[in-house]
């Protein structure tokens, strides 16, 4: 770094070099399984990438960055970059270099160079989680970021995909989450019927979201404010401030048969327009945010009625 804070070497300039070559190989699925590393681009993604990496040093364990490329531009807009960069291989580097690095057309200034986030089932489920969404054979990026966001959004304690789903690390997918990649565990190539008996013997409650279910989640969310109020039972209905593991299928066919069966409950979000269906990113944020109220709301204050 020179006095600035800024990478003191001349910035990187031809967009032919190997270095350069090297990272951009990361947009391929072979390059990332091969080096256990994935691209982050932009600076939210990059920001987020580095806070996690700055936390991890601090708790003594490894960071998450090893190499960021940006512009005297992007630096010029964002300083807080060169701190949180600090412990990194930072370099700087002109658009024409991060534009051959990147898998966007059009480049936001800066790529981080990052190793696999991903963590054990084991790992997540021993946490004693309470929202989890799970992605079965979700195989659009762009859906399976959205999804990933908004369950960091709902305050999700971990996404899972199962084995089929697409590659996290995708760069479209990465750039998808907005960062929210960083933000909560996420668990690979989970097996559902693994995934759903582990979860039933910790106590947490298993539900499909399928547009066909038997039970409405209109009328679940109902039933819960209901209890919250009068104190009353779970009856027969499914309670949403239990832990829950909530199951998303596939784009186009939705969850499977063998899918749904792993299921205590199908719920269905009901649609009163002249839609056809919800799409996934949609579904999934309303299941989510469905248990995240009924998890946070807490119970009102017992009245006293003797005056």
């Amino acid at each position: 770094m020179n006095e600035s804070g800024r990478p003191q070497d001349l910035p990187l300039s031809n967009p032919r070099a190997d270095r350069v070559r090297d990272v951009a190989k990361l947009a391929g699925r072979p390059a990332r399984l091969k080096r256990g590393q994935f691209l982050a681009e932009g600076p939210q993604a990059v920001r987020e990438a580095l806070k996690l990496h700055q936390q991890r040093l601090a708790a003594g364990a490894p960071g998450v960055v090893t190499e960021v490329f940006a512009s005297e531009s992007c630096l010029d807009r964002f300083p807080e970059f060169e701190e949180l960069a600090e412990g990194t291989n930072a370099r700087l580097a002109t658009d024409e270099v991060l534009a051959a690095m990147a898998d966007t057309v059009n480049p936001q200034g800066i790529v981080a160079v990052c190793r696999f986030v991903d963590v054990a089932l084991a790992d997540v489920l021993d946490a004693g989680p309470r929202l989890i969404a799970v992605l079965c054979q979700v195989r659009d990026p762009g859906n399976a970021g959205t999804v990933l966001r908004a369950a960091d959004s709902a305050g999700a304690d971990a996404v899972i995909f199962t084995a089929s789903s697409v590659d996290i690390y995708n760069p479209k997918a990465v750039r998808s989450t907005a960062g929210s990649l960083f933000h909560l565990p996420v668990v690979l190539a989970a097996d559902p019927a693994e995934l759903a008996a582990a979860c039933k013997a910790r106590g947490i409650g298993v539900l499909a979201a399928d547009g066909y279910g038997q039970l409405d989640l209109d009328v679940l969310q109902d039933e819960n404010a209901r209890r919250r109020l009068t104190g009353a039972g779970p009856g027969s209905d499914y309670d949403l401030a239990a832990p829950t593991a909530w199951f998303f299928g596939n784009e186009a066919q939705g969850l499977s048969e063998a899918e749904l069966e792993l299921a205590d409950h199908r719920v269905a979000v009901p649609v009163y327009g002249a839609a056809e269906s919800l799409n996934l990113g949609t579904a999934a944020t309303v299941c989510l945010y469905a248990s995240a109220r009924s998890q946070r709301r807490p119970a009102p204050l017992a009245q006293d009625h003797n005056g």
